[in-house]
C-alpha cells in the first residue's frame, strides 16, 4: 500500500509541476524518437481499444491483441499525439 500512495503522490506532484510551468513547446508528431515513448504510446492506446475505442486501422479485433492493433494504428500515423519539450 505503501509504494501505491507514493507513486500517486508523484504523479500528482509531476501535474503540479507541469501547470506551473507552462513554458514548453509541442515537438512534431511524426518523430517518435525512442522505443520507449513508442511503447508508452501504444500502451495508452491499446486501453483506449481496450475500453471501446474505434480501431483507426483495419485488423479484426477477434483475431488481434489490442495491443498490435495499437502498434499498427501507431507505424500507420493514426494516432495523433503530442509531446512536451522544454
Amino acid at each position: 500500500m505503501r509504494a501505491l500512495s507514493s507513486s500517486k503522490s508523484k504523479e500528482s506532484s509531476m501535474k503540479e509541476e507541469m501547470e506551473d510551468n507552462q513554458e514548453f513547446e509541442l515537438k512534431d508528431q511524426d518523430a517518435i524518437d525512442s522505443k520507449y515513448r513508442m511503447i508508452i504510446l501504444a500502451a495508452q492506446r491499446s486501453k483506449q481499444i481496450q475500453q471501446g475505442a474505434t480501431v483507426r486501422v483495419d485488423a479484426d479485433g477477434r483475431k488481434h491483441k489490442p495491443t498490435r492493433i495499437a502498434l499498427k494504428e501507431i507505424e500507420g500515423k493514426k494516432v495523433p499525439f503530442d509531446t512536451l519539450v522544454d
